[in-house]
């Protein structure tokens, strides 16, 4: 997606990377094309990286306020009520999390989908839960972040509303957490490309990250 100039400036794809895999997109090229892409041959880290993740709560005193992966930035939301219902901005082209805009689009997960691991090699994402909750989570495995290891949880949600920035190479994805559906709204920087997608997997269930959906951080 996008100029090739456009990337972060503290991201660096790790030397053993495939440059090229245009087909690896995760479970959202279905929205486009209807169909599946194939999985990344490689992971954007090395392999026993972790032994060096830092959870939650795991290394800090209790109460703590949790360290952010370099570049992954949150935003608590606003809901302006009244008897009429209420209105909350997503996104501000004046605000600090704002880089450029590609797209927007919504995504639908059922009640205990998980729909992870994915990155991008170019693209940052901005995502805002407008309806039911969900557990976003985020894993650092690269190679040259000061907080490579580090595993960020985050619970949005229609009663905890709040903007998730999440810039390229960082390790994400997100569950349905509760009984009804949860709508994710996602603005990325850049257009999809649907003859060379931005898009590369992990299988949820990956020995190489250091997280486990099934398991409350909390």
């Amino acid at each position: 997606m996008g100029s090739d100039h456009f990337m972060a400036p503290s991201a660096r794809l790790p030397d053993h990377i495939l440059p090229e895999e245009p087909r690896a997109a995760d479970d959202e090229d279905a929205r486009h094309a209807g169909r599946m892409g194939g999985p990344a041959k490689k992971l954007p880290f090395p392999r026993g990286a972790t032994s060096k993740a830092i959870y939650r709560g795991e290394n800090d005193p209790p109460g703590a306020r949790m360290e952010l992966i370099q570049g992954v930035q949150v935003r608590p939301l606003r809901q302006i009520h009244d008897e009429r219902g209420y209105l909350m901005e997503m996104l501000r082209s004046d605000w600090p999390e704002f880089e450029r805009f590609g797209q927007g689009y919504m995504t639908i997960a059922y009640p205990g989908i998980v729909k992870g691991w994915h990155y991008h090699k170019k693209q940052t994402d901005h995502f805002v839960v407008v309806h039911g909750t969900a557990k976003v989570v985020c894993y650092d495995g690269r190679d040259d972040s000061p907080t490579r290891g580090r595993v960020n949880e985050f619970f949005p949600g229609e009663k905890n509303p709040m903007l998730i920035k999440i810039p390229p190479l960082v390790l994400h994805g997100f569950k349905c957490v509760g009984h009804e559906p949860v709508y994710v709204m996602n603005f990325p920087t850049e257009l999809y490309d649907y003859k060379a997608p931005d898009e590369f997997r992990v299988p949820h269930d990956s020995k190489d990250v250091p997280y486990d959906w099934d398991v409350q951080m909390m």
